[in-house]
C-alpha cells in the first residue's frame, strides 16, 4: 500500500516486499517480511516487521543462493503441505530481498549481469 498524508487509520499484515520510507526529501529502501503496519490518525505509521534489511546491506549473492536452495526444497516438499508452505514463504522472502537489492544497485548505476 502507499500511505500519504491524511491516510485513513488502518492495520494490515506485511507481505514480503519492499518498504520505501520518504521523509524530508530522504528515501530509505528496505526489504521486509512478516509483521504488521499500522497507520494512525495523526499521519504516524508504525511498522513491526519480523525481518527488515536496508537495501544497501543485502548481500545479493547470498540472497540468490538462498533463493535457489528454497526453490530446490520446494520441489522436495510437494507432499507435505505444512513444510511446503514454510518453504514457499522463505522463497517469497528471498525474492523480495533480491528485488530490493537489485533495484538499489540499479539506482547506483551498477550494471546487472
Amino acid at each position: 500500500i502507499t500511505v500519504l498524508v491524511n491516510h485513513i487509520p488502518l492495520v494490515a499484515v506485511l507481505e514480503p516486499g519492499e518498504l520505501i520510507i520518504r521523509k524530508d526529501g530522504q528515501e530509505i529502501n528496505m526489504a521486509v517480511a512478516g509483521g504488521l503496519v499500522e497507520v494512525r490518525d495523526n499521519d504516524h505509521v508504525v511498522v513491526l516487521a519480523d525481518t527488515a534489511e536496508h537495501a544497501a546491506e543485502i548481500d545479493e549473492q547470498r540472497a540468490e543462493e538462498a533463493r535457489k536452495r528454497a526453490e530446490e526444497l520446494l520441489k522436495e516438499k510437494m507432499g507435505d503441505a505444512k513444510e511446503y508452505a514454510a518453504v514457499a514463504a522463505k522463497l517469497q522472502r528471498e525474492l523480495a530481498r533480491l528485488k530490493v537489492a537489485r533495484k538499489h544497485r540499479n539506482r547506483k548505476g551498477i550494471k546487472i549481469d
